[in-house]
Order: C-alpha cells, then structure tokens, then sequence
C-alpha cells in the first residue's frame, strides 16, 4: 500500500503518504463537517467556525497565530466544503511538528469569543457581498439550489446575511462540540513526513479530543427539482449554468463520467468549446463538469455570453448533448480525452500539496484509497460502451437552467420544453 494508517484509540484516523525526494510536508487536520450538517438556522455556520479558528486561542491571539505560522516559512489556509472542513499548511518537513502544535491549537482551542465574532461577521458578511456582485461565482449557488431545492446541499456553503449576522459565542461553541470530535477527525500528511513521527504528535496533542459518532452521508432523496431560475443583475454579460443531476462521488461510473465531462467542455478540444468559442466567437468561459457529493451530483454546463446570445448558447449546449446521447463519443476522440484527463491527473500527483488533498477527499469520503497506478488503470480501463450508459443515465433527464442575466428580454424558458 503506498500510503500508512492508524486509527487512534479515540477515533481520529491518521493517513500518510511518504515522498522522499521533496523537502516539504503537506499537514491537514480534516473535519467530517461541512454546510450539509447545518440546520435553516445554522446556515453558514461550518464556514464561520472555520473563519473564527483564527481569530484566536488560550494559548495563541490571531495576530500570534499569523507569527507563529510565517516564522516557520510555512503556506497554511482553511477550507470548508459541503461535506468538509479542512486545515492546512505546507512547511519544510523539518518545521512539522511546530506547524502540527499551531493547528492543532486552533482546531481544539479556539476561544470563540464574542468581541472576534462582532467583528469576523462582518468580513463574512462582506465575502457574501463579493460572491453575490461575482456572477461567474455566484451562477454555481442559484442552479445547486435549484438542482437540490429543499435539502442542505442546496444552501450556499457561505451563508446569509441574515442568519451569519446573528452567530453568538453559544452558537460557534456548540456546533464545535457537536461536530469536532475525534470521530470526525482525520489528518492526513503527504511528503517527507514519517508515519510513526505524525502519530505521535497526535497522541501529543489530539489524543484528548473527545470521542464522537462520524456524521453519516445519506442518499439524497428524490427533490422537487427546479427546471428554470432566473437572476436580474446589471451586468455585462449572461452567465448561465444548464445541467441536471450527475454522478455521485462513489458511483462505479464516475471514471467514465469524468471523462465524458472532458469530452463535452474539458479542454480547448472538447465540443461545446470548439462550437461556442471557437466557431462562434460567443463566449470566452466555456466548461462542462460533474460537481460529486456522497449519494448525490450534479452535471453543469458553464457559458459567459452578451444577454443577446444566451438562447443560441443554451440551444448548442443542447444540440451537443443530443449528439452525445444519439451518436457517442468516437474511438479517437476517447482516447484523446483519456490521455488529457490522465496527464493533468500525473502532472498535478508531484505536489505534496495535491497528493495531501486526494488522499484526504478519499478518505473522508470513506471511498478505495487508489494509488497513481491503481488511478491510471480504473481510467485505461474506460469503454465507449461505459461513456455511452453514463451519457444515458445523466443527460437525458429534464434539464435545468440558471441565469443571471441584465434584463428579461429572451424567454429561455420556452427552449426547455417546459
């Protein structure tokens, strides 16, 4: 096996993957959390604990967190997810157990007081604002929660206004102690890192966290799906997002699907691209892509185009798609996918940083920990046949389409067959 585990006695599982050759170490401390597990009146609240961890310890105030972390040379973020919450840093491998101390710290110690909430609010409040005046960014939220209309997955990861702007100490401490506990817990280290060394600083310095259930990932139910949502906006261009439920992170197709989803919008090759840009001229975004999540996905199709092309964009993104389903993909056009798809996949397997974030998607996902070959060969093994049934299962259903758009002027609605 090319990586390590242990499961600590109190449940915090421990994964690492050792490259010798590199001098850096990649150190997450992953939570099984994320904007899925929040209640209507919690929406954001993954995120702001992941914000409010900074913000200051017993141990460490946020200024001294920043010292602590640039007097070690070290790159080191957050993240929060739908399904997860991770924290980072990339140090030289000699500076691990300093940068393990400091997040650790974080993760187990912040304070949450409310002076740091009054404040971490509003920045949160203004990340919203800068989300909302993106429409690129923005388009993503108004078709997921069209697409998952009434589950958690179809809230925004950030939050509202509304409901950011009431978070108390009670609030972030509880949601703390209901979701950061051991069972939720994962670190995972990729580079020069010794497995034995990393399991001792977590004995060192994660062993009391508390034990606790993980947070189960059901299936999504069947939803009241939107089919058409519409976002009037002063803006310059269209932007607009047509797909319909995808493939989810653990199905058995999810190779063949990613390489179809290559095929229709991957590469300056792909189909939607050549039709769109390159012999229209309608569009410089162009991108087709599955969006997984455990027991549920979603397939997108992405155009930026003036307002006065948007009903031609979404009827080539149709007409493709029809093709697709009618025609398949040929011999030759699958195996040039296959090689773009696996060379990205090789390119990006040299960073410590992009190994240490695979190997932690997988495990949180509680999915096969597949190795650079083990990855490559679920890959090669790809058929037409297998592009074909996922190009059956995933676009012949009823589509959906968002807009943001600077006026109501075409009705794209019509083109939907609604």
């Amino acid at each position: 096996m090319f990586y390590q585990q242990t499961v600590l006695d109190n449940g915090i599982t421990i994964l690492t993957e050792r490259m010798e050759a590199v001098r850096s170490v990649s150190l997450g401390i992953w939570f099984r959390v994320g904007s899925r597990d929040e209640t209507p009146d919690q929406l954001g609240i993954s995120h702001f604990l992941e914000h409010m961890s900074f913000k200051g310890t017993a141990r460490r105030d946020a200024l001294a967190i920043s010292q602590d972390f640039e007097s070690l040379g070290a790159e080191q973020n957050a993240f929060t997810s739908k399904e997860y919450t991770c924290y980072y840093a990339r140090v030289i491998d000699e500076r691990l157990p300093e940068a393990f101390d400091i997040l650790a710290d974080m993760v187990t110690g912040s304070l949450f007081e409310q002076s740091s909430i009054n404040s971490e609010r509003e920045v949160v409040i203004e990340e919203i604002a800068r989300s909302e005046d993106n429409p690129e960014d923005y388009i993503f939220e108004l078709f997921t929660s069209a697409v998952f209309a009434g589950h958690p997955l179809g809230e925004p990861v950030i939050g509202t206004r509304q409901i950011v702007g009431n978070f108390q100490h009670q609030d972030c401490a509880s949601y703390h102690q209901q979701h950061y506990h051991a069972g939720n817990c994962f670190v995972i280290a990729s580079g020069n890192v010794e497995h034995q060394a990393l399991v001792e600083l977590c004995l060192k310095h994660l062993e009391a966290m508390p034990p606790g259930r993980r947070n189960q990932r059901d299936t999504v139910p069947t939803l009241k799906r939107q089919h058409f949502t519409s976002l009037l906006k002063e803006t310059e261009q269209a932007h607009l997002m047509y797909g319909m439920p995808g493939l989810s992170l653990s199905d058995e197709d999810r190779y063949a699907g990613n390489l179809l989803d290559s095929a229709l919008g991957g590469g300056m090759s792909s189909r939607l691209f050549q039709e769109i840009r390159e012999k229209r001229g309608l569009a410089y975004a162009v991108f087709a892509a599955t969006m997984p999540y455990l027991g549920a996905g979603q397939f997108v199709v992405y155009v930026g185009t003036r307002p006065a092309n948007a009903a031609e964009a979404v009827q080539i993104i149709q007409d493709e798609l029809h093709k697709v389903l009618s025609e398949g993909l040929s011999a030759d056009e699958l195996e040039r996918v296959r090689e773009y798809v696996l060379g990205h996949i090789v390119l990006s397997n040299e960073s410590t940083s992009s190994r240490m974030l695979r190997l932690g998607k997988s495990a949180l996902a509680e999915q096969e920990i597949l190795s650079l070959d083990e990855l490559i060969e679920r890959y090669r093994a790809v058929q037409l046949d297998d592009v074909q049934r996922v190009a059956e299962r995933v676009l012949s259903q009823k589509p959906t389409l968002a807009i943001i758009r600077p006026r109501d002027d075409v009705a794209l609605e019509e083109l939907l067959h609604l």
